[in-house]
């Protein structure tokens, strides 16, 4: 199969759960298709799906990675300042590493929207259809939404890195609070703790709950760099952490916080 039947039949297959669109004319040009089968994906329930699709899936997504390129964390320029520590501006899918941080939501099971924008959707549409399976497997067994603060593992499936790790961080709908800080504040310390208990040495955060949950960017990346160091300080086992940002004002800040880093070992 070349990369154009395997998007046709992925598109193909998943049309025909959705009887309403089951007489969907699939668009001619590249750029339609790839679009409609994101939407697809994104708005498929978790539910069963055969091994075959499974497997062309792979295969597409894949080669997708492979041409988007991707970026070895291990050769990425640390901080002058303390070695463990790096500041990469990127597209956290395409970043080869242990694992990637997810913003999640509480349901935990990726972003139905289609095409969105978030840092959710992004991350399950490149990974593939078993991230969402995996989630919900794991969120049928805990039998309640995910608290604040907290995270939970996954394989990566089709990404670069090995595994994910989705965390719920703080929403901010007013006032900044000293809740909303120490939650997000928890979202840093779970998910190194996780990464720790699975023997992993590396771990890529994006910017948790900057985007639609709307946290201040500047004092996330101050929680975010303050939390980091603490735990870093604390224990040994976790050998890099790399701040994935995607804006280049997220950029600044972390460069003038990775600068100062004295101001951010405290007790």
């Amino acid at each position: 199969m070349t990369q154009n039947e395997r998007r046709e039949y992925l598109i193909r297959v998943l049309l025909s759960e959705l009887p309403q669109y089951s007489d969907m004319k699939i668009p001619d040009q590249e750029d339609g298709q790839k679009k409609l089968l994101r939407s697809l994906m994104n708005i498929r329930p978790p539910r069963p799906i055969s091994e075959e699709f499974l497997r062309i899936q792979d295969e597409y997504l894949g080669e997708e990675v492979e041409r988007k390129g991707v970026t070895d964390s291990a050769l990425l320029p640390a901080s002058s300042l303390d070695s463990r520590l790096v500041l990469w501006r990127g597209d956290i899918t395409t970043l080869k590493i242990d694992a990637i941080v997810n913003a999640a939501n509480s349901a935990l099971r990726g972003c139905f929207v289609p095409c969105h924008s978030c840092v959710d959707n992004i991350i399950h549409s490149v990974s593939g259809i078993q991230l969402r399976l995996a989630c919900d497997e794991i969120m049928n067994g805990q039998g309640y939404d995910e608290p604040t603060g907290k995270a939970k593992i996954t394989p990566a499936y089709n990404l670069p890195s090995q595994y994910v790790i989705h965390t719920v961080g703080p929403i901010v709908s007013g006032r900044l609070t000293k809740e909303h800080c120490r939650q997000l504040a928890d979202c840093y310390r779970s998910c190194l703790e996780i990464a720790k208990d699975h023997g992993l040495k590396s771990i890529a955060f994006c910017c948790i709950s900057t985007g639609e949950f709307h946290f201040p960017q500047k004092k996330a990346a101050e929680i975010a760099v303050q939390t980091v160091l603490n735990e870093l300080d604390r224990d040994t086992s976790i050998e890099k952490v790399v701040f994935n940002v995607f804006k280049q004002e997220d950029y600044d800040i972390y460069q003038e916080l990775l600068g100062a880093l004295e101001l951010y070992r405290t007790e």
